[in-house]
C-alpha cells in the first residue's frame, strides 16, 4: 500500500535519491532541508516513515523537552559539541499496521540504508567524526538483520573495531533478538528503539523494547554445572563478556552497552 514518507536532509545527500526511489514504488514523499518546516509538515499529517539526515549544527536548539523543536522522530542529542556530529534516524513509530506487510517494511528500511551508505562518508575527516544513529521500528527480526549489518559497517569505518578481531556482531545480534523475541514477544505493534553514538574512541548502544522487562540478576548462571544444558542466560553472558560496559535500567527493558576502540591494542 502507498506510504506517506517525510525526509529531512540538510545537504540533500539522501533526499533526492530516496524521493525518486520511493516515488517509483507509489509512495507519497515530502522532503525538506529545514527543521522548522519539518515540524510544520509533521503537524499537518501522520507519516508512516520519517527519515532525518542532519549535521549537529542544523539540529537547532528550541523549546522542546530534548533541546530541539518538537518533532518526536528527531534524533536524541546530548552534549554541546555539535560541529563534528552527523545525526541519522529512521522512525516508523506511526507506521500504519493495517495491511501490514513485513516484506514492504524491510524493503523501505533496506533502501534507505543502502542509499545512506553511498553518501555518508562525505564531509569532515573520519578521525573527527561522531555519528548519532537511531532506529524506532516495529519488532521484526528481518529488520534487525539489516540494521545490524549497517551498524557493523559504521563502527568499522570509524575505527572502533576490526571485524576479524571482534565479537561485537554476536553481542548486538543477541541484544536485538532478545528485544524482539523476549521483550516484545514478536509483536509487530510494539517498537524496538535502537540508539547508537559512535566516535573513533568508542561506540555506545542502547536497545529498548516495550515489554515487561526482567531482572537480569534472576537469570540462571550458564556456567553453573546444573544449568549446563539450559539455553537461557547464555546471550546475556555473551554480551557481558564482549562489551566493555553493560547496564540495564530498573525495569529491565532497556540495555546500554559500550565498546571502546581497539586501536590501542
Amino acid at each position: 500500500m502507498p506510504r506517506k514518507i517525510l525526509i529531512i536532509d540538510d545537504y540533500d545527500d539522501l533526499a533526492s535519491a530516496l524521493n525518486e526511489e520511493y516515488t517509483k514504488l507509489g509512495h507519497e514523499v515530502i522532503t525538506t532541508d529545514q527543521l522548522e518546516k519539518a515540524v510544520e509538515l509533521a503537524e499537518g499529517g501522520d507519516f508512516d516513515v520519517v527519515i532525518t539526515d542532519l549535521d549537529g549544527n542544523h539540529l537547532v536548539l528550541g523549546s522542546g523537552s530534548n533541546g530541539h523543536q518538537e518533532l518526536e522522530c528527531l534524533p536524541e542529542i546530548s552534549g554541546k559539541k555539535r560541529s563534528d556530529l552527523k545525526a541519522f534516524k529512521i522512525c516508523l513509530k506511526h507506521f500504519k499496521r493495517d495491511e501490514f506487510n513485513e516484506e514492504e517494511l524491510v524493503s523501505l528500511v533496506k533502501t534507505a540504508l543502502n542509499y545512506k551508505s553511498k553518501f555518508i562518508d562525505r564531509g569532515p575527516e573520519m578521525k573527527e567524526r561522531r555519528e548519532k544513529i537511531d532506529f524506532e521500528v516495529p519488532s521484526v527480526i528481518t529488520l534487525m538483520d539489516d540494521i545490524l549489518e549497517y551498524l557493523m559497517k559504521r563502527v568499522e569505518k570509524l575505527g572502533v573495531i576490526k571485524p576479524e578481531r571482534s565479537n561485537l556482531f554476536v553481542a548486538l545480534d543477541e541484544a536485538f533478538v532478545n528485544a524482539v523475541k523476549h521483550g516484545n514477544k514478536f509483536d509487530s505493534n510494539k517498537l524496538v528503539r535502537i540508539s547508537v553514538d559512535i566516535s573513533p574512541k568508542k561506540a555506545k548502544f542502547t536497545i529498548e523494547d516495550e515489554g515487561e522487562g526482567f531482572n537480569v540478576n534472576e537469570i540462571p548462571d550458564p556456567r553453573d554445572p546444573e544449568n549446563l544444558f539450559k539455553t537461557s542466560g547464555r546471550g546475556v553472558m555473551f554480551i557481558y563478556n564482549i562489551m566493555d560496559k553493560v547496564s540495564y535500567n530498573k525495569r529491565g527493558n532497556r540495555l546500554t552497552m559500550v565498546k571502546h576502540s581497539e586501536k590501542g591494542d
